[in-house]
């Protein structure tokens, strides 16, 4: 039977120089899940609109479950104006309000959630109260709740992502993120003295710190496993991470030894940093051959 993954969150046109590609952290992790082989849906809304319409349509090109996915007939469907002047370090601005600000609770999406065998959740997604409310109502749900910190300044408030961690129990972060939530809890900015803030105050079962071209770890109950990463000449960053994620946390759910989920987890965000935009096509033997 196929592993069960729900991720919540924003889905979105990177508008881009060279034109507009689809895009979101979260729509990226569950499309990255679908094309692994496992059953993925997202939960998100777009507007009653042709950038609405032109999300949907690529999604189902895949084959993809869009049955989550609400359609809004207040707000319009999400953009980001992309710089991507220097590659490996993108920037974004996120226009807003927009569809995906408005998530609204039903049966369905809550039933979804609970037979899940994991939930995957960002911050940038609940940046209103609407979808946070949504938000929480979900997570109370026992399955395993995959954080992905996702910082996008400024539309993140460390009273909800105080929260958040409450109900995570794997943590997804990066370096620069790491940095800001040391100086939130007033901690000196190494991964150890965060990781081990984190895994004393919360009930996280383990952080997953991404380092970007140096690779990426683990922390785990005061052990460290790190991965080098593969280095590729980079297209663009966009989705990389977010492709990071979706095969941690597919191997984590095969029951895959850290190592060989790290591994597999950098593998994923390599072939992905070497393409331009975040949802190249790809096989698994693509991602295998990276080396």
């Amino acid at each position: 039977m196929k592993n069960k993954v729900i991720v919540f969150g924003e889905m979105l046109w990177d508008c881009l120089p060279g034109g507009a590609i689809p895009g979101g952290a979260p729509m990226n992790v569950a499309l990255n899940l679908h094309r692994l082989g496992l059953e993925s849906k997202l939960i998100s809304a777009v507007g009653n609109d042709e950038d609405g319409k032109g999300l949907i349509n690529f999604l189902e090109q895949f084959g993809f479950p869009t049955s989550l996915i609400q359609i809004s007939e207040e707000h319009e469907t999400s953009k980001v104006l992309v710089d991507d002047s220097d590659p490996e370090n993108m920037k974004y601005d996120i226009v807003s309000p927009v569809a995906w600000d408005f998530i609204n609770w039903n049966e369905a999406m809550d039933q979804e959630v609970s037979k899940a065998d994991a939930f995957v959740f960002g911050t940038l997604g609940v940046r209103t109260p609407d979808s946070l409310t949504t938000l929480i109502k979900l997570l109370h749900h026992k399955t395993l709740r995959v954080f992905d910190a996702n910082l996008r300044s400024p539309f993140y408030d460390f009273e909800v992502i105080e929260t958040l961690l409450g109900f995570a129990d794997i943590l997804k972060i990066n370096e620069d993120e790491l940095e800001i939530f040391a100086d939130y809890f007033n901690l000196d900015p190494s991964i150890k003295a965060v990781c081990e803030y984190l895994d004393q105050h919360y009930p996280m079962d383990l952080t997953c710190v991404t380092k970007g071209a140096n690779g990426a770890l683990i922390y785990k109950k005061g052990g460290i496993i790190s991965h080098a990463g593969y280095k590729v000449k980079v297209a663009d960053s966009i989705g990389a991470g977010d492709a990071f994620l979706s095969g941690f946390v597919k191997c984590h759910l095969e029951g895959r030894a850290l190592e060989d989920t790290l591994d597999f987890a950098s593998k994923m965000g390599a072939f992905v940093a070497s393409k331009n935009g975040g949802t190249p096509s790809y096989t698994i033997s693509d991602i295998e051959s990276i080396n």
